[in-house]
């Protein structure tokens, strides 16, 4: 699964994140770790939401990579991000769900959180513009 995430892994903006990811058997979890470039507001300190937005949004076009093989990244649509709590100086994690996934067009929810994963820092729900390969016959 891991190895059709490397044309994504590869790119500048996910390294310069440090984003990884894991197998948990079936399900891909993502890892933003922390680093103090990351805090928008230095008085709580909290993380910049930008960051956490991305690192959701990367998280979901790994998920799409994972499910299935792709000629291209995906391209998002339409991403509507919801921030539930100010993320603290810490790891974030993430896991994304495919809700729907056609032949161009797929939809991915994620949730990202911190210390309890039922304890949802933000959610992120995105319709992709995805290019399936052709499957051999």
């Amino acid at each position: 699964m891991i190895e059709r995430l490397e044309l994504l892994l590869s790119a500048p903006y996910v390294q310069k994140l440090g984003v990884r990811f894991d197998n948990h058997g079936d399900e891909l979890t993502a890892t933003l770790p922390y680093a103090e470039a990351l805090i928008g507001n230095p008085l709580i300190p909290a993380l910049h939401g930008g960051a956490i937005g991305a690192f959701m949004e990367i998280t979901a076009s790994a998920a799409l990579l994972a499910a299935s093989p792709l000629l291209a990244l995906p391209k998002p649509i339409d991403v509507s991000v919801d921030y539930l709590r100010p993320g603290k100086p810490a790891d974030v994690y993430a896991r994304a769900s495919i809700t729907r996934q056609g032949s161009r067009v797929a939809n991915v929810s994620v949730e990202a959180w911190q210390e309890r994963r039922g304890a949802h820092v933000a959610g992120l729900r995105g319709h992709f513009l995805i290019k399936p390969a052709p499957q051999e016959a």
